[in-house]
């Protein structure tokens, strides 16, 4: 259930309201937006009838949220949110452009790419250094030696890092050394790392599962939103289909379908979407067009000889060609890409 506060109405009153339902035994999101002020109730409203909250004077309106997502929910946030990821905004008119490797490699291969990438236009830096891989036998990442080392390119650049977490025992590390924490595909729905995450103020890239409808994917944010955490940024990357041309299908409806339910940004993944470079660049623009808030595109500087996913990462002179499109895409769109921090040597 949510409020709508008229736009007279003084703080003094809304904080009396407020009251009123947390003794009623509901928790309470308060939403300021520009347009209005919105009350949420979270909890079981069954029993509430409408009028229970039409008695105030500075009540304008009484409405019933069926969807089981609450905080996630633009009905309850009528504004986007604008997430902040060490300097660098993306939400609203804020584009995000995350490049990197798929794995760290090394220390120096990593920081001159990394300049690299930040020269030619991104905005934060990625980098796996816990690899969730489908063989046992492939290169299972660095661990805390690649977080180490993307904090080194963070030094050197002030790019923000962007890596994923597998699971809930390296929390402390991630917290510490990683601008946005990532839940990959596999983990949307490890509910146990999602309420630990929601006890962090870590922005989480929030990646949809293979086979995940957007309605669970919600779902997924709102087990990290229920916590307490509210800096979720989700991430398209391609669902499991009956097609075998590419790795997975990418679902640019999603953007639009997120957009519409949700005040959180979106971001798309045409790497893992597509499995194969070539197809980057196109589902890269189409992403921008389509609204999205921000691009994760894999570059690696010999792709050939990567320890991981080499077919599907860009050069750094493709991935610079791109960003030529992709600038005047964004600018199309009324968007903006925030450079990252200076960092003083």
């Amino acid at each position: 259930m949510i409020i709508h506060v008229t736009h007279d109405a003084k703080e003094s009153e809304v904080q009396t309201l407020v009251e009123n339902i947390e003794a009623a035994g509901f928790k309470v999101h308060r939403s300021d937006g520009e347009r209005r002020t919105i009350i949420g109730l979270i909890g079981d409203t069954s029993k509430v009838a409408d009028n229970d909250f039409k008695k105030y004077r500075i009540v304008d309106g009484v409405y019933r949220i069926q969807a089981p997502y609450k905080k996630a929910n633009r009905r309850f946030h009528e504004d986007d949110s604008v997430i902040d990821v060490g300097g660098v905004k993306v939400g609203g008119s804020n584009f995000m452009v995350c490049a990197g490797p798929c794995s760290v490699e090394n220390e120096d291969d990593t920081v001159a790419l990394a300049k690299q990438l930040k020269e030619a236009g991104a905005n934060t830096l990625r980098g796996g250094a816990y690899k969730p891989r489908t063989s046992p036998y492939s290169f299972q990442g660095l661990g805390k030696e690649g977080l180490r080392i993307l904090n080194v390119a963070k030094q050197e650049t002030g790019l923000p890092v962007v890596s994923e977490l597998m699971g809930t025992e390296h929390i402390d590390d991630f917290v510490e050394m990683v601008d946005v924490i990532q839940v990959g595909a596999r983990n949307m729905q490890n509910f146990d790392l999602l309420k630990v995450l929601g006890q962090t103020n870590k922005p989480v890239l929030l990646k949809r599962g293979m086979s995940s409808t957007i309605q669970e994917w919600l779902m997924s944010a709102e087990y990290i939103m229920a916590g307490g955490n509210n800096n979720v940024i989700f991430c398209e990357r391609g669902i499991r289909t009956f097609e075998t041309a590419t790795r997975n299908t990418l679902d640019i409806q999603a953007v639009p379908v997120i957009q519409k339910e949700s005040h959180l940004p979106i971001v798309v993944d045409p790497s893992h979407a597509a499995g194969v470079r070539y197809l980057i660049p196109s589902m890269a623009k189409s992403a921008v067009t389509a609204g999205a808030n921000g691009l994760q595109i894999e570059v690696h500087q010999d792709p050939e000889n990567a320890w991981s996913d080499g077919q599907q990462c860009l050069t750094p002179a493709e991935f610079k060609d791109l960003m030529q499109h992709i600038n005047l895409l964004v600018e199309m769109e009324n968007k903006t890409i925030e450079q990252a921090p200076i960092i003083q040597h």
